[in-house]
């Protein structure tokens, strides 16, 4: 498999890769395109020509999956993509947390939240015994601290059928 990323950038910016790209290299005047990440993996600055952005490594809420054809009828999977590059303009707000909220387009807008159930609030210790029990219990063995609450209700049911037998 192929290692990508999404790379979104501001309209502005998207004109000036365009154009980057499609003209002849030496007749524009943005000749480079830089990515560069400071130590933390996560920040870092996107250079086009002589201008510096912002940019972050933002994680999706899903995964994206990334196909390719070469006949126009078959296509393969190139890659599983989790992982987004955001730049932004230098007044633009910097996102927040390590996670986007948002898919990359309109129906996945807030995902985490609307799509996905939340992780139950468990005690450590109360899972730890649970699993504990539960071990003993695949040994042979019987859970701990467990009260036990037998009832005999084969005895009351055909205590309650004989006594409605009698009466017809």
């Amino acid at each position: 498999m192929e290692e990508q990323f999404i790379l979104r950038v501001p309209p502005s910016i998207a004109e000036r890769i365009d154009k980057l790209l499609s003209e002849n290299p030496s007749s524009s005047e943005d000749k480079s395109l830089d990515l560069s990440f400071t130590e933390d993996g996560r920040t870092g600055t996107f250079v086009i020509g002589n201008d510096h952005f912002p940019a972050a490594l933002l994680d999706l809420p899903g995964i994206v999956e990334s196909y390719k054809t070469y006949d126009d009828n078959v296509l393969i999977k190139t890659a599983d993509i989790g992982q987004m590059i955001m730049v932004r303009e230098d007044g633009d707000n910097p996102p927040d947390g390590v996670e986007y909220r948002h898919g990359l387009t309109p129906p996945m807008r807030d995902a985490r939240r609307r799509r996905f159930r939340r992780e139950p609030d468990l005690n450590p210790e109360l899972v730890q015994r649970v699993e504990k029990d539960l071990v003993n219990i695949m040994a042979g063995g019987t859970a701990e601290n467990v009260d036990i609450l037998y009832i005999n209700c084969l005895t009351k049911f055909s205590d309650t059928f004989m006594h409605e037998e009698s009466n017809y």
